[in-house]
């Protein structure tokens, strides 16, 4: 026979069965495809040897008036600040009360009496889950401005590294976030612990909230039944999302000042910290879905992931779940407990220019894109550093790897026999490369590698399916393309 090629589409594929990612990636850790060319992300270093104290949820980057650089990064219980040669300064507010480094509820395993409900069977929603801790940051002009849903309170830095941050003056409390506008408000979101409440200051001064006809104070309350978890700027709107629907806020001038309506229904948010902006738009991650809202109206992002995602998380604890962009690249990603974890462990990618979904392994907890900083700079879940990202092709004790679905050759009832490859790479000895097959799709696989790649590279095999899986040997920037397999013979059996 001749040779096949072997030109599996670019991202990976997760939903359903094993066997319905036929002819596709399945599994891949630390694996990017640009231009439909598979190739490794970038590895990290750190940028801080002053760690945090705690998970950090919750991050900001920022250039001064004076043109220094600041990273902010709030944990459970303190709020920090480094500038750009790594020094890490405690800006936590005097007043500041603690909240929960992990969410807390009593329905998880040992929750209730023992028997009561059958094995598998979810427990009755009856209890409140009380989410981790995060922060929600912004800039006021070159001050840094943030609060927590659990302390309530609006603070604002004003770069002084020997002074904390301090309460706003006259702001209201007990606010579940925060967020600047474009027009430069500063709304108070579930303002005054009313959950649907938007209140802000008036225009350019926010230690004015009480309105008045010399100024542009004001307040309005959702109509939802859900609660305010997250507000971000999209281009000339401020999207708000709260745990059913989305709401957009537009600046129509006193004496309403803004208007808000409802741009989608049944599209809440899962986690604070889950929604990422970039110039297409926003995107987030929904509790069994993935939205976008590019100006008009919210709608599903169809995704080649969402059954492995939302089927291995952990609910109990999804609160952790926050999402980062890598705009070198038009990737968006979601990092999640995994069901087994309790932290961070797992993330998801949407590339949306090139609307391809990948998956993989790694511990981080919060992050920012690259903007202030020339790279993207992301906390770690177990030491709390902070890293910048996508520099070299250091991963500590992880390495990159890709892994295909069962694959097919004919009918799917044929027999084939594998004597060769010829790779396509562009510099080999990078990557190897195993197969593993199988005669029926539960039956026993048998793996044949790791064979190193040359040209061509011998091999011997025989399967009805097949599966290939590449992994990294050398830490450079390896390219891999569409490989080509020798089949010498078919039958059936």
């Amino acid at each position: 026979m001749p040779l096949i090629p072997l030109d599996i589409p670019a991202g990976i594929y997760r939903n359903g069965t094993d066997f319905q990612s036929n002819g596709r990636w399945r599994d891949a850790n630390l694996v990017r495809w640009v231009d439909n060319t598979m190739r490794p992300m970038g590895g990290w270093r750190t940028r801080s040897s002053n760690a945090a104290n705690a998970q950090i949820r919750g991050m900001k980057t920022w250039v001064t008036n004076n043109n220094l650089r600041f990273i902010a990064g709030g944990t459970y219980n303190k709020l920090y600040a480094w500038n750009e040669t790594g020094v890490r300064y405690d800006i936590t507010p005097t007043s500041f009360t603690a909240g929960r480094a992990d969410a807390v509820a009593f329905t998880g395993f040992g929750g209730g009496l023992y028997g009561g409900y059958a094995y598998g069977v979810a427990r009755p929603d009856t209890v409140r889950i009380q989410p981790a801790t995060s922060w929600a940051l912004d800039t006021w002009g070159e001050y840094l401005v943030g609060c927590t849903e659990d302390d309530g309170k609006l603070y604002e830095w004003q770069l002084n590294t020997s002074n904390p941050a301090a309460v706003i003056a006259n702001a209201p409390t007990g606010n579940r976030s925060m967020v600047v506008t474009e027009e430069r408000f500063l709304f108070a979101l579930g303002a005054g612990g009313n959950p649907r409440k938007v209140q802000w200051c008036d225009r350019e001064n926010n230690t004015t909230w009480t309105p008045a006809a010399t100024n542009e104070a004001g307040d309005l309350e959702l109509n939802t039944s859900g609660q305010i978890m997250k507000g971000v700027k999209v281009r000339g709107q401020t999207l708000i999302l709260t745990s059913t629907d989305a709401h957009a806020a537009n600046y129509i001038g006193p004496p309403y000042v803004y208007g808000i309506e409802r741009v989608g229904t049944s599209c809440g948010l899962a986690a604070n910290e889950a929604v990422a902006v970039v110039d297409a738009g926003a995107f987030w991650m929904g509790p069994h879905a993935f939205y976008s809202y590019t100006g008009s109206l919210v709608q599903e992002v169809p995704s080649d992931v969402a059954d492995h995602v939302f089927n291995d998380i952990n609910r109990a604890q999804i609160s952790k779940a926050f999402a980062v962009t890598n705009s070198n690249y038009g990737e968006i990603f979601w990092f999640y407990p995994s069901a087994e974890a309790t932290e961070n462990d797992r993330y998801c990618v949407y590339n949306y220019i090139e609307n391809t979904w990948y998956i993989g392994s790694l511990p981080r907890t919060a992050g920012v894109d690259r903007g202030a900083f020339r790279s993207p700079i992301w906390a770690d879940a177990s030491n709390y550093k902070i890293y910048e990202h996508d520099i070299g092709f250091d991963y500590g004790t992880l390495s990159p790897f890709v892994e295909s679905g069962p694959i097919v050759i004919g009918s799917g009832d044929t027999v084939v026999s594998v004597t060769e490859m010829i790779p396509d790479e562009k510099t080999q000895g990078d990557v190897n490369v195993t197969f593993k097959t199988r005669f029926y799709p539960n039956g026993t696989e048998r793996d044949y590698g790791p064979f190193n790649m040359s040209t061509p590279t011998s091999m011997r095999f025989t399967g009805r399916q097949f599966r290939m899986r590449i992994n990294a040997v050398s830490l450079g920037d390896w390219r891999v393309g569409v490989n080509r397999l020798d089949i010498v013979s078919g039958g059936r059996r």
